[in-house]
């Protein structure tokens, strides 16, 4: 049986040490344990992948080993994920995991293995429950705050801009060809999707009190 460990930090700037330092008594041999600089939020990891295996190449996990990490987020953020690669290292593979800060995450477990898998097979499906229940609770609560601002008339989104003061004026002698659409842009201080937005505004609303039809 060999021990492996497994740290992960997100970025390139963040320190793996605090995780080396817990993982370091667990191993025999500090060529097995390997670190990812990675997202948690998919398993296209190279470390990770070195040690389940991927589709060029050979796991290094074997059947009875052990893997080590500091916690589950280590793993991995998502919980559907972690659960899939849980059941591919304990049930494919037939390799055990420790988690370290959550001691009933153990698959070795205190009575024998079966037992131990069990135990941890149910921990993690009620993370993972806990875990998908505050997310629809985050996304409810979400939904709630929107539309109670919606009732007290809060708006979403970009703020509308507002008519240049000098709008009609300007609006008129583009529409005469006295200036050109560069030149009114640039006297309203207008970007030129806003520009042209406001002048079919304007000129929906001329035809309208005029009674002609808005193509």
């Amino acid at each position: 049986m060999a021990v492996y460990g497994y740290a992960r930090v997100s970025t390139n700037e963040q320190n793996l040490d605090r995780q080396i330092e817990q993982i370091r008594p667990y191993l025999e041999d500090e060529r097995y344990l390997f670190c990812d600089k990675a997202s948690g939020k998919n398993f296209d990891r190279r470390a990770y992948k070195a040690l389940v295996g991927s589709s060029e190449t050979l796991p290094l996990l074997h059947e009875h080993d052990l893997l080590v990490i500091l916690s589950l987020d280590r793993l991995g953020r998502n919980y559907e994920d972690i659960r899939e690669q849980w059941r591919h290292i304990t049930n494919i593979l037939k390799a055990d995991i420790k988690i370290i800060d959550m001691p009933l995450l153990d698959t070795r477990g205190g009575s024998g293995t079966l037992d131990g898998r069990f135990i941890s097979d149910l921990v993690l499906q009620i993370l993972s429950y806990n875990a998908q229940k505050e997310r629809e609770n985050i996304i409810r609560r979400q939904r709630e705050g929107i539309d109670i601002a919606k009732i007290k008339g809060k708006h979403f989104g970009r703020p509308e801009i507002p008519f240049p003061e000098n709008w009609n004026e300007i609006y008129e002698e583009w529409k005469a060809e006295r200036i050109t659409a560069v030149k009114a842009m640039e006297r309203l201080h207008l970007k030129a999707n806003t520009f042209y937005k406001f002048a079919k505004d304007t000129c929906e609303n001329q035809k309208s009190v005029r009674g002609e039809k808005i193509s």
